[in-house]
């Protein structure tokens, strides 16, 4: 779902996620005026901390100002935004003007730059991470008790609780949480190290200082870029957490299928399932993150390939990351905050989950069974087969498994008033779900 917009020109640096999935102070972060706006911060940094500039001087950069347009019409002339931005900057400057981008080179602003974007991006992201993380665990601690069937395969296997599954989903939200908070941290770094990363022009002394002022991280070694394994890591773990929304999502959907019917996504007042059919209630949500999850691993392989460049430096990484980073960012916000009105608004339909229980007909306790036969001194294949021909008896004639065990030979002298309880399958449900208080 990507445009590009009719004002885009080549240089620009703006979110192209379509405004149907973009918060507002997320799509202004990765504006044209923001990223300006954050060189802008980095000049101003350097020319504080630098040996030449008077106290007049340092006035009137701090006060030097720059349109978006004015940039844009530099760069006719240019054919280097960074470098059009420099000139509109410093000639807004004054004579003081040629004190800004002194002994820096292009990467070092952008570069740093961005890093301020990116950190600024975290700041509104995680909030919501931690969010869900809280909310799942909510919903877990409430239906720790809620019995309903586990499925692996698609298949009935076991009895569960709904607590048990929410808890795992919490767990999980709450590692994507801290992938994404070392993800932010350790692309949020800086680095003015110069023409081809040397220190040529200035210092690493230098480099120091403008970095701390700026309240980044600095780079190790930069060459005259920042690495890129630093934004593709934070790319992956954004993908990584957009799986992680995704799983849920798509568990929402299947438990929300009319043959399930056991949870559903909360529907408003005035919602609308289908132009055609009225009784229709249809999973749009979390379908949305579903489709928009596939979009983040796309970004994170163009990620990965931005690793690599030509020696010091080349701007393949450039066209790639000015669609990634911000696209990247604003589709996650989107999808936290979608899923957190999914967990808040989730409709449990506890009495479903125990009907579909009974869907097998007592064969989701073959388990117990096989091991009261083992235990009484039947051998393992031999309980197998056992069970394994009683319990599709019971789903091909709807008769009851115990109902068969009562009255066939291998069920004599067993206790089935212990086999057939569902107490063994929650007794560890609140130990479980009581392992969220460590994160939530």
């Amino acid at each position: 779902m990507l445009v590009m917009p009719p004002s885009w020109r080549h240089g620009s640096w703006v979110a192209d996620v379509i405004e149907r999935y973009t918060r507002q102070e997320l799509g202004d972060l990765w504006s044209d005026h923001a990223r300006f706006e954050a060189l802008r911060r980095v000049e101003v940094a350097a020319c504080e901390e630098m040996d030449g500039p008077g106290a007049a001087d340092l006035e009137a950069i701090r006060a030097a100002t720059f349109t978006v347009e004015a940039v844009n019409e530099r760069e006719r002339v240019t054919d280097h935004d960074t470098a059009a931005f420099v000139d509109v900057l410093a000639a807004s400057a004054g004579p003081a003007g040629r004190w800004i981008h002194y002994g820096l080179t292009s990467s070092d602003v952008v570069d740093t730059g961005l890093a301020l974007q990116i950190r600024a991006a975290g700041e509104l992201i995680l909030p919501d991470s931690r969010a869900l993380v809280h909310e799942l665990a909510v919903k877990a601690r409430e239906h720790v008790n809620t019995l309903c069937v586990g499925r692996t395969h698609g298949i009935h296997a076991e009895p569960t609780t709904f607590g048990i599954k929410l808890a795992g989903f919490a767990f999980e939200a709450q590692r994507n949480l801290e992938r994404l908070e070392a993800a932010f941290k350790q692309a949020s770094v800086g680095a003015l190290s110069g023409a081809v990363g040397t220190y040529s022009a200035t210092s690493p002394d230098f480099e120091r200082r403008v970095v701390t002022r700026l309240g980044l991280e600095l780079e190790s070694v930069s060459t005259q870029v920042i690495p890129r394994d630093r934004h593709a890591q934070l790319i992956q773990a954004i993908a990584l957490a957009g799986a992680g929304l995704e799983r849920l999502a798509t568990e929402i959907r299947h438990l929300a299928r009319t043959e399930l019917g056991e949870a559903r996504e909360p529907f408003t007042a005035g919602q609308k399932g289908s132009s055609a059919m009225p009784h229709k209630r249809n999973p749009i949500k979390t379908e949305q993150i579903t489709g928009l999850a596939r979009l983040l691993r796309g970004y994170a392989s163009a990620a990965v390939e931005d690793v690599a460049l030509w020696h010091e430096r080349d701007i393949s990484h450039s066209s790639v990351e000015r669609i990634v980073l911000p696209d990247a960012t604003i589709l996650l916000d989107h999808m936290q905050r979608r899923m957190l009105g999914v967990v808040r608004g989730l409709v449990v339909d506890a009495p479903r989950m125990r009907e579909n229980l009974d869907l097998t007909y007592g064969a989701l306790f073959s388990q117990r069974l096989l091991l009261a036969l083992v235990a009484r001194g039947s051998s393992r294949d031999d309980a197998y087969r056992i069970v394994q021909r009683l319990a599709q008896q019971a789903l091909d004639t709807r008769v009851h498994l115990r109902e068969l065990l009562a009255s066939d030979p291998a069920g004599a002298g067993l206790d089935l008033d212990a086999i057939f309880d569902f107490a063994p399958y929650v007794r560890f449900a609140g130990e479980i779900v009581g392992r969220l208080d460590a994160i939530a």
